[in-house]
Formats: structure tokens, sequence, C-alpha cells
């Protein structure tokens, strides 16, 4: 989409350069040369306009990644202007909590904590566990259907002990949660392309994400079909969300809550794909 500004200064040229040549053309010098000054002034007060309403650009140093436009802009006003460059590698030191013993099921939240703790809000892990929105619905087996909550709802489950039913959650939640402690500073990345995690990393900035415990594809044999309030949902049980810390050529490195291990890496390719499989699930934040 083009800005104000931009349509203003494409018309001012259509109008003004047909003009000027066409006074030159009949040997109107002296309207010419107004019309060049009018032109020339307008030009010195609408590109600084145009300047500022590029409110975030990006530039890849990657040859391969997709180009500019499939990216999304930043919405901070704080970025406004600036310039990152995708880097070729990057590794942040970010806190890396456990979730077990106390929430089995709580890696969503406790790879959330260490989002926001990066982000210097010290929140814990069980706070965090006690906060989220719920998804109530109870699981049950009728006809040989499955029917419980859906994730893109609220946490499914018993995120306390695997001897009940129960998932995860998946990001708007999570955003919906990290919102109360950055408000206003919180991007929901979802859907976006893997190459914009890159940006962020570029920044000194973790990223959340949705990925699988086997950190690759998996076959449709893994999923199945729940039937919730809100309608049909395919899962699968290997669903596992990580802080992604950073990145080189060929590894993807993040503080795993499940292990507790810091700056783990695996194979970028694969995670990647268990990433895209999984919806492309992403969370993180702009700087203050």
């Amino acid at each position: 989409m083009f800005s104000t500004m931009t349509i203003i200064f494409i018309v001012l040229v259509v109008i003004f350069m047909p003009l000027i040549l066409y006074l030159r053309k009949k040997r109107f010098q002296k309207a010419a040369g107004i019309s060049v000054l009018i032109f020339g002034a307008f030009l010195l007060i609408c590109l600084p306009l145009v300047h500022s309403q590029t409110r975030f650009q990006i530039v890849s140093m990657d040859k391969s990644s997709p180009p500019a436009e499939d990216f999304r802009l930043y919405e901070g006003s704080s970025y406004d202007g600036e310039i990152i460059k995708i880097k070729d590698q990057v590794l942040i030191d970010a806190p890396v909590i456990k979730q077990l013993p106390e929430l089995p099921r709580g890696c969503e939240v406790t790879s959330l904590a260490m989002l926001l703790q990066h982000a210097n809000i010290q929140v814990d892990k069980m706070t965090l566990a006690e906060q989220i929105k719920k998804d109530p619905a109870p699981y049950r087996e009728e006809n040989g259907k499955i029917y419980f909550g859906n994730p893109h709802d609220g946490f499914v489950g018993n995120m306390y002990s695997r001897s009940e039913p129960g998932l995860g959650v998946y990001h708007g939640p999570v955003a919906e949660l990290a919102e109360r402690y950055l408000p206003g500073r919180i991007l929901d990345l979802t859907g976006r392309a893997f190459e914009e995690l890159k940006i962020h990393h570029s920044d000194q900035r973790t990223v959340r994400v949705i990925v699988k415990t086997t950190y690759k594809k998996l076959p449709k044999s893994q999923f199945e079909t729940w039937h919730t309030p809100s309608g049909t949902i395919k899962i699968t049980y290997k669903e596992h969300a990580v802080l992604m810390t950073g990145y080189d050529e060929d590894y993807v490195y993040f503080n795993d809550p499940l292990t507790g291990e810091k700056n783990r890496k695996v194979e970028l390719a694969g995670f990647r794909e268990a990433w895209e499989q999984m919806g492309r699930q992403a969370i993180t934040y702009v700087h203050p």
C-alpha cells in the first residue's frame, strides 16, 4: 500500500513534468523556469514527508531470502526509519527456565516466562500458568470421535499433571497474556515467513515459537481430529513450545523448557518444517 504523501508526490510528478516539457517546447522559458522552481519546492517539502512515513525498513543480507514485500512492517513507533540487516548468525543470551516438575504440560507458559524475562519483565511460570486463558471443555469420546477443547481458545486440559487429559495452548491466548505485561509491545508473528524471525533475532530479541518435540515434520498419522465447541481441529501430542535464541547457516538455537537446556541446537531445515507444520506460530516483542 502507498502512503498518502507518496501518492501526492506521484501526482505532482505526473502534473509538473509534462507541463514543464510543454512550456519549454512552446518557448515559454520564463513560465517553464517558474514551474521548475515550484516543482523543486514541492520536492523539498514532500520527499522528507514520504521518507518519514516509511515506518520500518528491512534489509536482507541473505540473497535466498524472500523479497522484502513478503515481510510485514513493525508497528512500534520507536522503529521509525530504522533499518535492521539480517545477520548471518545470531546467538542471544536469554534466561532458561525448566517447566518440570511443576508443569508437565507447561512448555507454552514457561517459554513465555523466558521471553518476558529477557524483556526485563520479572514474572514466573507458575503465575503465567494461573493467568493463561483456559478452554473448559471436558474430554470425552463418543461414537469413535474425540470431543475436547480448542488450543486456539485457551489452554486445553490439565497443565499440572499427565494423569489427566490435556494438550496445551496456541499463540492467540499466549499473545493476549503477554500483552498484559508488555502493553503495546507484543508482536504476534504467526503466519509470517521464517526469514522474518531472523530480523527480530538480528535486533537481539528472542522469539517464542511452537514446533514439535521431534523438531521435524511429522507424518499425518501423528495427528488426530478433535471436535471442539468452536469447530474441528487437527492436533498432535508432539506439540512443543520453545524460545528461539538464534540461528546460523545450518542450525537453529533455542532454550528448551522441557530439558532445561540453554541454546540447544537442531538442524534448521527440520526445525523450520516443524514450525511451518504447526501453523508458523511465533511471538516476540519490540524494544521500548
